[in-house]
């Protein structure tokens, strides 16, 4: 190996890759066009190949130190910028990824919600007129607690309110990716879940009326239920994407449908899980405490659909033009 003719050659990328690296140390590793980001970490694999053959030929101390320091500088670089740009990612996804994919599937959203509409009206107009049908829905310990002894079943949470919360996530989120997991079987397991869960609130819906405690109960309902319930028609939403990449791919290949839907699904969840945390922490720690007035609980689940209607709305190319004009006009 001539020594002096491997150096000469290979000298033009260790000082490229010192350039780089000054210039980070200087200016940021923002500073860095995309090129240059993908200079550095070409550049990174090429100076640690060098770095093996020095010491591997024991080509002298100087130039392994030298190699060592622009490996070892150029690694915290490459990936500390690998983690910068997970982040970014996922700051552009919470800020205008998940509202983007809510309005593109807002159809099929909106069939999810009009499924669970349909199963609680259904159940409210057959249990106030038949309680046979509201003892087929709801259990008999919870018609006796209510309509005999006055009482609604939420005082258990109180006192042990963290476990209550990772109990309630847990619940939650099983049956959100089972709405979402059905799509696969044509929808029909996500129509079934939604309806059902329609079924089951307008029947409890009817019980509390009849108890005459409609009105602690949804207050009891809002703060949480103004997320929850979201969460639910999302997942409704994300498991009828996967139904239509089943049963009409349209243009695309069952294949390529499956990739595009399911895409969109996933995106739909990331977002459902989130909502569940919160609703999860919401519903026991907020939601039971009896200190909490009921219409500043109303008012709490109000404000906060609220926020998440408008979050959901929101349009990065609107942003992007009202910026604009902001600049233009100043």
């Amino acid at each position: 190996m001539n020594l002096q003719r491997w150096i000469n050659r290979k000298e033009p990328l260790w000082k490229e890759l010192e350039a780089l690296l000054q210039k980070i140390d200087k200016q940021g590793f923002k500073s860095l066009s995309a090129t240059e980001v993908r200079s550095l970490s070409s550049l990174y694999r090429t100076v640690s190949a060098d770095l093996a053959r020095a010491r591997t030929h024991q080509l002298g101390q100087t130039l392994t130190h030298h190699l060592q320091s622009l490996t070892s500088r150029a690694y915290s670089q490459v990936y500390q910028g690998s983690r910068r740009q997970d982040w970014r990612a996922a700051r552009e996804f919470v800020l205008w990824g998940f509202p983007q994919v809510v309005q593109e599937t807002g159809i099929y959203i909106g069939l999810a919600t009009a499924m669970v509409l349909l199963g609680a009206i259904v159940a409210w107009w057959y249990a106030w007129r038949d309680p046979a049908f509201m003892a087929l829905v709801v259990p008999e310990s919870m018609i006796n607690l209510v309509l005999k002894q006055k009482q609604l079943w939420m005082g258990h949470i109180l006192g042990d309110e963290p476990m209550a919360s990772s109990t309630i996530m847990i619940n939650n989120l099983s049956v959100t990716f089972r709405a979402a997991a059905g799509g696969i079987t044509a929808g029909l397991f996500t129509s079934y879940i939604l309806i059902f869960n329609g079924i089951l609130l307008g029947a409890i819906g009817v019980l509390v009326a009849q108890g005459g405690l409609a009105y602690p109960f949804w207050a009891f309902v809002f703060p949480h239920g103004s997320l929850e319930l979201p969460a639910i028609f999302i997942s409704g939403g994300a498991g009828l994407l996967i139904a239509k990449a089943l049963l009409f791919p349209g243009e695309y290949r069952r294949a390529d449908a499956f990739k595009l839907y399911g895409l969109q699904a996933a995106k739909l969840m990331f977002g459902v899980v989130v909502l569940l945390i919160f609703a999860g922490i919401i519903e026991a720690f907020i939601s039971p405490q009896l200190w909490l007035p009921a219409p500043l609980k109303y008012l709490f689940g109000t404000v906060l659909f609220s926020a998440l209607v408008a979050y959901c709305g929101r349009s990065q190319s609107n942003s992007i033009t009202k910026n604009t004009g902001t600049i233009i006009e100043t």
